[in-house]
Formats: structure tokens, C-alpha cells, sequence
């Protein structure tokens, strides 16, 4: 080496990506506002000119994205400045949910409102496809466009969409993105694929009660989870994380579809909820008191099947918890039922959508103008 110092590269910022983070800024500060900011409230939170402001803003407005309406919150004398909102009759997400006996399948305004919500007892991937082709339809009678379809499944995602396993489905290596968009009207759609359980915890992210960090328990046929840290969702190496339902409680116990003894899941699925509460409560505080010691969290959502039985398994769980998790003295565990109750995986799946949404305003809005 001849000692220089080598100066780091520096790619040139193309003035499209300036407006692209621009117009993010803009969107993301009415999302996250508490009231309706004007324009010149914008200007003053983003550092962005207001006359940079108000042509990202009439772009959005343009785009479906932002709506006017009366004067925004003033805070001092002069003229009252229009409110800007998301609009409601902007672009919705679909959320699909595929699990052992059921499939649900939600459409979400831009908003955050649910607009239009089924289900169905026939749990196959065509009858998936003719759920999610009601749920557009019924989008589009209220002249909803949608952005995207996101699908939660009970299993284990693979990027780009591919379901490893699912064992409690039956399946291994299903892309069940190429079967939706073999259906013709979802055809044109950008579709995704993650496990239920991490899109139930993206879902009470936004939902619950403003907690960062927490882990998301989803209580069906299956069990899985979904930790949020420090408002991200921790995915793991592969992707893989969250598999609560195969953490052993009995190491002598019942046989498990996946081929050990003793998971959690064969003590507290949604058939031992239903037979033996006492037991399923029990074993659901032993397998979380061992992932509270291991990850340090201190909320504890129950979501799916479970958020409707709270009351029947606080008590238990709780018990476990005290006996078992080493500062619970120090650090008391709070416990609560889901904000969005056993839908939060498909609204979470919806509102996966809606996020991309807002995270990338630069791409709906060129996709209008195609």
C-alpha cells in the first residue's frame, strides 16, 4: 500500500430518488400526525419548503393518497390553512388468510378502515382464490383500486412466497402465488407471502397500544408467534423465526406432526383451549416464561383463537409466569388480549399492503400515470 487515503465513492443522488424520499416524507408525516397538518405545518416538520411541500402534496392528492378538508388545527392569528388527510377512497390493500379450518379475506382502506370482511369453512387454495376474487369485486364497488394482496399462512415462508411447510395444511414447497395469480382477476396484482403470525404482530403494531417491543402468540390449530423489537419485526437468519408451537413443554409427551414430543402445540391448540383450558394455560406460561427469560420482552400479546378466551387463560399463564420467569419480581409481565382480536392476522396481511403503500408513494403514483 502507498499510504493515500482512499475516498469513499459517492453515487450520484438522481433527482427522481429525491422526489421519491420527498414525497414519502410528506405522506409519512399526515400518517404519523396526531391532528391534520396543513401544508405549512409539513414544511415546518419535514425542513422541506413550502413550495416543495405543496407540489408533493398536489401530486398526492392527485395520486389518490391525500384529501382536503376544513381548516387545520391554527396556533396562532391569520388565515386558517386546509387539512390535509389520507384519502379513503385512495388505493386499499388485500389481506388473505389461509389456516386449518378457515380462510378470511379483508379489504382495508388506505385509512386503516375495513371496508369489506369474509370468510369462508373451506380451507383450499381455490377456495382462497374465489375469496379474494369476491373481495375484489366488492372493492371495486366502492371504487376501491387495490395495491396489492398479502397471504398469511400458518407456516414457514421462504422470500419470494414459497411455503416450506406448512405442516398443519399438509403442505411442503407450495407457491401459492402462482396458484392466485393463475385466477384472472388477481392476475394484475402484486401478491406476497408471509406467516400469520408475523403479520398479526405488524398488525397489532399499528393497532395496540403503542408498545415496541412484544411478542405476538397466535393460538389456531397451530401456534405461532411474532416478536416485535424496538417497532421491527425480527425475522431471524432465514426468516424462520417464531415457531412457539414446537418449543417442548413435556420432553415425554404427546407426538407431534413435526416429529417430536411434547410441543406446546399439542397442549394448547385450539382443540385443548376448548378441552382443558386449565392445562392449555399452563403449558402456554411455561413456554413463554422461557422466552421471556431468553429475549428479555415484557408484553405478551394473545392473538388468533386465544384473544376471544383470555379470560379463561390469563390466570394460568400468569401463575406460570410468576413461578418461572426470573425477574418477575423485579419486572412485572403485562399480558393482554389482541387490539384486532382473531382477524389480526388477514388485517394485518391488508394492512402490509397499505404500509408499502405508504412507505413508497413514488411507485403507486407512477403506476397511475401508466
Amino acid at each position: 500500500m502507498n499510504g493515500r487515503l482512499r475516498s469513499p465513492s459517492r453515487a450520484p443522488v438522481r433527482q427522481s430518488s429525491v422526489r421519491a424520499h420527498n414525497l414519502a416524507l410528506v405522506l409519512q408525516t399526515v400518517v404519523n400526525s396526531a391532528d391534520r397538518p396543513s401544508r405549512a405545518g409539513i414544511a415546518g416538520a419535514t425542513g422541506l419548503t413550502r413550495a416543495t411541500v405543496s407540489a408533493l402534496v398536489d401530486d398526492l392528492i392527485a395520486g389518490g393518497l391525500l384529501t382536503e378538508h376544513g381548516p387545520a388545527p391554527r396556533s396562532g392569528a391569520g388565515r386558517p390553512a386546509t387539512a390535509l388527510a389520507l384519502s379513503p377512497d385512495g388505493p386499499a390493500g388485500l389481506g388473505l388468510e389461509i389456516n386449518v379450518d378457515y380462510l378470511a379475506a379483508c379489504v382495508v382502506d388506505l385509512t386503516g378502515a375495513v371496508r369489506h370482511r369474509f370468510m369462508d369453512r373451506s380451507p383450499t387454495l381455490a377456495g382462497l382464490g374465489e375469496l379474494a376474487v369476491r373481495a375484489r369485486a366488492a372493492a371495486a364497488e366502492d371504487g376501491l383500486a387495490l395495491a396489492g394482496a398479502a397471504l398469511a399462512v400458518p407456516g414457514l415462508v421462504a422470500p419470494g412466497g414459497l411455503v416450506r411447510v406448512a405442516p398443519n395444511l399438509g403442505w411442503q414447497d407450495v407457491d401459492p402465488i402462482a396458484f392466485l395469480r393463475g385466477t384472472p382477476a388477481l392476475a394484475d396484482l402484486p401478491i406476497t407471502v408471509d406467516n400469520e403470525a408475523n403479520l398479526a404482530a405488524l398488525g397489532e403494531l399499528r393497532a395496540g397500544d403503542g408498545e415496541p417491543t412484544f411478542l405476538y402468540v397466535s393460538g389456531e390449530v397451530g401456534i405461532g408467534a411474532g416478536i416485535v423489537l424496538d417497532g421491527d419485526l425480527y425475522r431471524g437468519g432465514r426468516g424462520w423465526s417464531g415457531e412457539i408451537g414446537h418449543v417442548t413443554v413435556y420432553p415425554d409427551g404427546r407426538p407431534c406432526r413435526c416429529g417430536a414430543n411434547g410441543c406446546l402445540e399439542q397442549y394448547a391448540g385450539a382443540a385443548m383451549v376448548a378441552e382443558d383450558p386449565a392445562l392449555a394455560a399452563a403449558s402456554l406460561g411455561i413456554a413463554l416464561a422461557a422466552v421471556v427469560n431468553l429475549l428479555d420482552l415484557d408484553v405478551i400479546v394473545l392473538g388468533g383463537g386465544y384473544a376471544p378466551r383470555f379470560g379463561e387463560l390469563s390466570a394460568g399463564i400468569e401463575a406460570e409466569l410468576r413461578r418461572r420467569v426470573l425477574t418477575a419480581d423485579l419486572a412485572p409481565i403485562t399480558l393482554r388480549p389482541a387490539t384486532l382480536g382473531p382477524d389480526a392476522a388477514v388485517r394485518g396481511a391488508a394492512d402490509a399492503v397499505i404500509r408499502a403503500v405508504q412507505d413508497d408513494p413514488a411507485t403507486w403514483l407512477a403506476l397511475q400515470a401508466v
